[in-house]
């Protein structure tokens, strides 16, 4: 996760107005890579990832070898489970393309929740274009859910969008940031 998490990190890190927020959480953050880059690049952001207990260690790990263990912490637990940890900022990097329509939306419901007023929530993936006509790679990603997972499928922005505002949230916008991956912010 980390090697294809890279370069969207330090293009979220770029790109997203950090300086006007002080706390983020990774929401399903694996070893860490995305708060390490964001850290990194904002030495006032503190905060850290959720995740799976196994990916304690991993996480912990990562973060220590980047000397951010007195900034970034890991937050255990399962996010269908349990309610997310709460971050002026969630992120949600290539997670809802694994679940079904109900499983995004619950998702989007809980970073709602666990969001103070006025926090964001990122969600970065391979979208698909709105006219469903040019990204090959966001239909083949798509096809690669629908067969690997149990009714999991990659989205549009507009898809995402209405998801979002469905949950609570205002002001989505979309936002390249590779030649393949795009955020979508959307506020509280």
């Amino acid at each position: 996760m980390t090697g294809g998490t890279l370069r969207v990190a330090d293009a979220i890190a770029e790109r997203f107005p950090w300086r006007d927020y002080t706390t983020l959480i990774d929401i399903g953050t694996a070893q860490g890579c995305l708060p390490v880059r964001i850290a990194l690049a904002h030495p006032h952001i503190v905060g850290g990832g959720f995740d799976l207990p196994a990916m304690g260690g991993l996480f912990d790990a990562y973060v220590r070898q980047h000397g951010l263990a007195e900034r970034l912490r890991f937050h255990p637990g399962d996010f269908f489970h349990e309610p997310l940890p709460t971050a002026d900022v969630l992120v949600m990097g290539r997670v809802l393309h694994n679940w079904d329509l109900a499983g995004k939306k619950l998702l989007l419901s809980k970073a709602y929740d666990a969001l103070p007023a006025g926090g964001a929530l990122i969600v970065y993936e391979r979208l698909i274009d709105d006219e469903r006509r040019t990204n090959t790679a966001g239909f083949m990603a798509s096809l690669n859910m629908l067969v690997m997972t149990a009714g999991g499928f990659d989205y549009s922005g507009a898809d995402c969008k209405e998801w979002m505002n469905h949950a609570g949230f205002h002001h989505v916008d979309i936002t390249s940031l590779t030649t393949e991956q795009s955020m979508v912010v959307a506020r509280k």
